[in-house]
């Protein structure tokens, strides 16, 4: 059987190049040099000169350049399988890059590169595309947003115990707001760290008030143990941090701006809940009850990070323990 495709070496190509003048079959090429008699038709049509001659070294010296002009990811295997594997799990770019940072791999890359990669005409075959959240064939165009203004008195995540980002200790959430292209309607979702539990809440707006009060209400009713702090993005969204830190009697913490890798535990959520509710969603159309079966089947779904417990079965356990 054949090698997976990657790139011929100038020794290959000699050989291709003594086979071909021999007028040995493709098949039998490929069958002789333990390659797919596909990869030899493409190295003889793309990498021959102007007159349709094939010479080695000037073969060698064609494909370098378009090496060159590659991107990252195609020019690392390790990394293309890495990306390919986050986008079939339902990851998204955003995701990918902060997890690739996580766990310290040798191999970095950034969102627009993975977004440049999937729509470029080279890979559009693979349809790569059906994995985003919004799987659309065609990317849309780009604006600049505008400039966030600062948070007043945020509280930097550099300022969290260590044990936080370990999850060492029950109780400890991350949140976010979920919007949608119908730009109806968002979703207000937190997530805590160590037991992966989520809840969910339908908003109107994105306001500060009505985010704030919606953050108060889904957790002022859980234990004092179960609520130790809350760590958010810089969206304006939750500029009422001092509200809730009196309400809820907990630590707001907000991250580094351009960090989501600070909230893994709030994006992988999101990423989960995007399979069910994705950006074109109008989430108008849903009733709490609707929202609250999706929520409530993640929670129920095992995790291998979990020991294969649920999240409702971890989070109760913890529960138990502190109360």
């Amino acid at each position: 059987m054949g090698k997976n495709y990657d790139q011929l070496d100038i020794d290959e190509r000699y050989e291709i190049y003594r086979l071909h003048q021999a007028n040995t079959s493709l098949q039998a090429i490929g069958r002789l040099m333990g390659r797919s008699p596909s990869t030899v038709s493409r190295e003889l049509r793309r990498n021959a000169l102007p007159r349709g001659e094939y010479n080695p070294g000037s073969a060698d010296r064609i494909a370098l350049s378009r090496c060159r002009r590659l991107s990252r990811i195609e020019r690392l295997n390790p990394l293309r399988t890495q990306v390919g594997d986050g986008l079939a799990m339902g990851w998204s770019p955003e995701q990918i890059t902060s997890r690739l940072r996580l766990k310290g791999s040798e191999h970095s890359v950034s969102v627009e590169t993975i977004y440049r990669f999937i729509y470029h005409p080279r890979v559009r075959s693979e349809k790569l595309y059906r994995f985003l959240p919004r799987a659309k064939a065609s990317r849309g165009r780009r604006y600049f947003k505008r400039r966030r203004e600062p948070i007043e008195g945020r509280r930097s995540i550099s300022e969290r115990p260590q044990s936080v980002a370990l999850r060492e200790e029950f109780g400890h959430w991350e949140g976010d707001l979920m919007q949608f292209r119908t730009q109806r309607g968002n979703l207000l979702t937190v997530c805590e760290r160590k037991s992966r539990f989520i809840l969910t809440f339908p908003l109107q707006t994105k306001t500060a008030d009505e985010t704030g009060e919606a953050v108060i209400k889904l957790l002022r009713n859980l234990p004092r143990a179960a609520r130790k702090s809350i760590t958010y993005d810089n969206g304006g969204e939750f500029a009422r941090h001092a509200d809730m830190e009196a309400a809820l009697n907990m630590p707001v913490y907000f991250c580094d701006p351009h960090s989501p890798w600070q909230r893994g535990s709030i994006e992988n959520a999101n990423g989960i809940l995007r399979r069910d509710l994705p950006r074109k969603t109008n989430i108008t159309n849903y009733t709490v009850r609707d929202i609250s079966e999706i929520t409530w089947a993640i929670n129920s779904t095992s995790r291998k990070c979990l020991g294969f417990k649920t999240p409702a079965e971890a989070f109760l356990q913890s529960l138990q323990c502190c109360t």
